[in-house]
């Protein structure tokens, strides 16, 4: 595929019941519209680096002081023009972050993509605003 990705492909995604499993974080699992943001986009590290701080206690430790974070929670890169970007989560709109994370250089296609994370009591679900 050599189109670039654009926020337009992402929005084709309306949800589904396919899912896939992270290979490191066993209780995360995404859709085909992150499979194919992290596919078209060069961005299986956004993925990694999700699920590691949702297996890795960031989000339990966000969450004994916002029991929100441990059932839904919202993360957003943003890609500068210098290709220096910055991952967050937040638990909702108008808060603070409880997960920043500098990236120093990146080749993702996008000025910012969304992703959100919801958990079903079992598995922690990765997948685009589009397919909620």
């Amino acid at each position: 595929m050599d189109t670039p990705l654009t926020h337009a492909d992402l929005c084709q995604f309306t949800g589904d019941l396919e899912r896939f499993r992270h290979p490191l974080a066993r209780g995360v699992i995404y859709t085909p519209g992150i499979r194919y943001l992290a596919s078209r986009g060069g961005a299986y590290w956004l993925i990694d680096e999700i699920a590691l701080a949702i297996a890795g206690g960031d989000v339990a430790k966000a969450g004994r002081t916002d029991e929100r974070v441990l059932s839904l929670h919202f993360w957003r890169l943003e890609v500068r023009e210098d290709r220096s970007a910055t991952l967050t989560a937040r638990a909702d709109d108008g808060v603070p972050p409880f997960v920043t994370r500098h990236v120093p250089w990146t080749d993702f296609p996008l000025d910012h993509v969304d992703v959100w994370a919801g958990y079903d009591g079992r598995y922690w679900t990765l997948y685009l605003p589009s397919e909620h």
